[in-house]
């Protein structure tokens, strides 16, 4: 029988896709308060891997994604999705939102996001909120799954995960 283990915390990111520069500025704010400081970035990245989000959001969209410093237990964590969701309807003009936020994290093992849709490989958490395994780390890189979105496959998208965990990496030293 295995023994439970205290939980090693994890490495929050946050993805955002808009075509209007001023909201990612606007929702990074939002995000600092609420997480605390942003330790890496990306600069803005062509978001064209699919057109999903044109019809709601527009075109020519970009992709942000930051990692958080401080670290994250994962107690109640459909929180980080419930308020990300709060933020796009903040944001939202009319009923269309202006950005999409897609909270995720990183572990020594995986890349997980968080979302409201059900599929048969997402774990339901709790609040119709669902984690999502979207990259493993095998052979000293992340590695995409049958069902991982097109951008999470690229190389740039995995040469910054690789990045943030390396960061992780020396974040949870006192940890292990």
């Amino acid at each position: 029988m295995g023994e439970p283990l205290k939980h090693t915390p994890v490495k929050l990111i946050i993805g955002l896709i808009s075509n209007q520069t001023f909201q990612f500025n606007l929702a990074r704010r939002f995000l600092e308060k609420k997480f605390g400081k942003i330790d890496k970035e990306t600069d803005f990245l062509d978001f064209s891997c699919t057109n999903y989000y044109q019809q709601e959001l527009g075109e020519n969209l970009k992709r942000k994604f930051f990692s958080f410093k401080k670290l994250l237990t994962l107690k109640r964590d459909y929180n980080i999705k419930l308020y990300t969701n709060a933020l796009e309807k903040k944001f939202s003009k009319g009923n269309r939102r202006t950005i999409n936020i897609d909270p995720g994290y990183i572990s020594l093992a995986k890349l997980v996001l968080f979302t409201t849709k059900n599929r048969s490989h997402r774990i339901y958490i709790d609040c119709g909120i669902y984690a999502d395994l979207e990259l493993w780390f095998v052979n000293k890189t992340f590695e995409p799954l049958e069902w991982t979105y097109p951008d999470y496959k690229t190389k740039e998208y995995i040469d910054f995960f690789n990045s943030v965990r390396d960061i992780y990496k020396t974040h949870i030293r006192g940890y292990l």
